[in-house]
């Protein structure tokens, strides 16, 4: 049986598109938030840069593409901001819908709010604008995450507690 290909580094055209695509769907989440003021648009900001944070603070640590090139090149981002930590802890954690859905709060909470202005005031740009956000949000990220990031993730194969998470029914129907 051959063993499937993963990467050690991800080629950097991989990293470069995938945060391409998250700085596009925060962009356009930025945008959405913005149209209700500059407050909200500096605390959707902040929710950002905390979540980030967060991500490498408890995961990246332990990942195996800690100071590594990961598909988003966080691995090596964290490696300058943060100590490893122990290999152990990322693949014995256990994930839930609770701990999920903070992320995916950061393209929902502009998507309702889009939704809502296009109910108040459509306009074709703004259709444009959330129309983007659901497609590259989703059905692309998804994509990208789930046939491509993973696929090729050495952590996938060594234990990852979101393969594990989303990937359940599957492996209950195998």
């Amino acid at each position: 049986m051959d063993k499937k290909k993963c990467y050690d580094n991800y080629p950097i055209g991989f990293v470069i598109g995938a945060n391409i695509l998250q700085f596009f769907i925060y962009i356009l989440g930025a945008y959405l938030v913005y149209l209700l003021g500059i407050v909200w648009l500096f605390l959707y900001i902040i929710y950002i840069i905390i979540l980030e944070i967060r991500l490498l603070r408890i995961s990246c640590i332990h990942c195996y593409y800690y100071g590594k090139r990961c598909a988003f090149g966080r691995g090596i981002l964290c490696s300058v901001f943060f100590k490893k930590g122990e290999s152990h802890k990322f693949i014995d954690k256990k994930i839930g819908w609770l701990d999920v859905i903070p992320d995916f709060l950061v393209s929902l909470i502009p998507l309702i709010i889009g939704i809502g202005l296009l109910i108040n005031h459509f306009t074709l740009f703004l259709l444009i604008i959330v129309g983007m956000l659901i497609v590259l949000a989703f059905p692309i990220n998804g994509f990208l995450r789930g046939s491509l990031a993973c696929k090729y993730c050495k952590q996938k194969e060594i234990g990852c507690p979101a393969e594990q998470f989303f990937n359940k029914d599957k492996k209950i129907n195998k």
